[in-house]
């Protein structure tokens, strides 16, 4: 999952001189300038692009599907008096928040520093 917006990677290229951004093997690359071979996008140049937009797109949609899916499993334990509903939105919650963890994002207190 593309845990920031295009348009940010975009902007904050454009900002600093790097050209010709892309996305491959979970990393944002782009040539610094006056260089000849594309660069990882530093990992705090990203902490402080998150923090400062928040979710993109693709993370919204993801978390408003999970909190359907509850109220929905909700609805359908009700009716059907079972609890097999619950347990579909508890794995699909489960995968969700799976994909939306950025491994790039350590907690401060892991850092060592």
């Amino acid at each position: 999952m593309k845990h920031f917006a295009a348009q940010w990677i975009d902007e904050w290229c454009q900002k600093s001189g790097w050209t010709d951004w892309f996305f491959e093997c979970s990393q944002y690359w782009a040539f610094p300038p006056n260089a000849v071979m594309p660069m990882p996008i530093p990992t705090q140049v990203l902490q402080a692009i998150k923090a400062e937009k928040g979710l993109c797109d693709e993370e919204k949609f993801w978390c408003f599907s999970v909190v359907g899916m509850a109220i929905l499993a909700v609805v359908f334990t009700y009716l059907f008096a079972s609890p097999m509903p619950l347990i579909a939105a508890f794995i699909y919650g489960a995968v969700t928040v799976a994909r939306l963890e950025n491994e790039m994002f350590e907690p401060p207190f892991l850092t060592d520093n």
